[in-house]
């Protein structure tokens, strides 16, 4: 199997892991309080993640101080991802937090120019605006609907970039595993202190059961979302994170019985339509490089 071909693969994985995890807490969110949530599944996700480390000879710190650093600040980066981005989603329709999340090829292209001072042309910054036009029309700042939550699921999209970008610069010595690891520990430990504030809720067996599924969800997705970023190139594995919002359109309409208005739909459109010229300029850019 090509790199290409494993890095789409692992994109539609990643993608898949995270939507339904996102439907399991969601429905939780009505039974569960948050903070509990998180923590629960975490512990779980830690065992799982711990096993198949040891299992497979990944459990390390071997590895250069300066990735220590990179993988300090991805773990930062996902606690406050997990707390805006599941806030947004206990208050928002589940395809609506999931468009908005689309755009992150931009986002990431735009953070990529920057920081890293790569090259992007005045065609790809247009669909970058473009983009971000659509993403205002899906939160839409001023209308009834617009709430702090908009704002949390905005800023989710902002602190992914980083997490993203923080990764892109990791060396090829660091295992995925135990950046997954070390992440999930970081969240789990973030949200059990957090759980302290709330009322704590007895987990009934049923509720025990989806607990247990969105920590196989969400392990998938932590694994397939380290290896993704180190696996074939970006322009070609990069699109196959809209397939997310398929499954996102799909379970809300069964699970949640929504559906996106004419709008947000609009607005989700182009913020696919501008993240697929952005990858498809820069695929572009890197064949005229090698020529």
């Amino acid at each position: 199997m090509s790199p290409n071909l494993r890095g789409a693969l692992l994109m539609c994985g990643s993608m898949a892991g995270f939507t339904f995890n996102d439907a399991v807490i969601k429905y939780l969110g009505t039974a569960l309080p948050l903070f509990q949530i998180v923590a629960l599944r975490g512990v779980l996700t830690c065992f799982f993640l711990y096993l198949l480390a040891r299992r497979l000879g990944m459990f390390h710190l071997r590895f250069p101080a300066h990735d220590r650093v990179l993988v300090l600040i991805r773990c930062l980066s996902e606690v406050a991802v997990t707390y805006f981005f599941l806030n947004a989603l206990l208050h928002m329709p589940l395809a609506n937090v999931t468009a908005v999340l689309q755009a992150l090829p931009l986002t990431v292209t735009l953070g990529a120019a920057l920081f890293f001072r790569e090259a992007v042309g005045w065609r790809r910054m247009l669909a970058i605006g473009v983009g971000f036009c659509g993403m205002l029309l899906i939160v839409r700042p001023g209308a009834e609907g617009f709430t702090s939550h908009s704002y949390f699921a905005l800023l989710a999209v902002a602190l992914i970039t980083v997490r993203d970008l923080v990764t892109r610069r990791m060396s090829a010595q660091v295992p995925s595993l135990m950046v997954s690891f070390a992440t999930a520990v970081t969240v789990t430990l973030a949200a059990g202190f957090a759980s302290l504030s709330e009322p704590r809720v007895p987990v009934t067996l049923p509720l025990a059961g989806l607990i247990l599924a969105a920590s196989g969800f969400i392990l998938l997705g932590y694994l397939c979302s380290v290896l993704v970023m180190r696996v074939g190139e970006v322009s070609f594995v990069a699109p196959f994170r809209y397939s997310g919002l398929i499954w996102a359109l799909v379970l809300g309409w069964i699970v949640f019985g929504d559906w996106p208005d004419p709008v947000t739909m609009l607005g989700g459109a182009l913020v696919v339509a501008t993240g697929l010229f952005t990858l498809f300029r820069e695929r572009s850019a890197q064949a005229s490089r090698k020529t």
